[in-house]
């Protein structure tokens, strides 16, 4: 990834207060709502065993205001759904957003 690059990041705050920041790897329209595949953010500068398997997260994107987004968990089943959706050959972000602009 280029240095350069802006990282799309989310800070969640858990019910103690304390907070975790992800990392949006992508979005996906799937039946009318918007989803959003999250990882766990690390610093470039941070050390990371790159064979140790990476966590993902799938939240439904809803939007809040004007200008917000609130991310929300989704049931199992669903995300079930999802991750093949995005493992898939035929998985094509841009794609996927211009059908469901239409």
């Amino acid at each position: 990834m280029n240095m350069d690059e802006e990282r799309d990041l989310v800070v969640f705050e858990d019910d103690a207060g304390n907070e975790l920041t992800m990392e949006v790897l992508d979005y996906l329209a799937y039946e009318g709502k918007e989803y959003a595949l999250l990882t766990e953010y690390v610093e470039d500068d941070e050390e990371g065993d790159e064979d140790e398997p990476v966590e993902v997260f799938i939240m439904e994107v809803r939007p809040v205001g004007e200008d917000q987004e609130e991310f929300v968990p989704i049931d199992e089943a669903l995300a079930e759904t999802l991750i093949k959706i995005f493992e898939s050959d035929d998985f094509d972000d841009d794609e996927a957003f211009e059908d469901e602009e239409e």
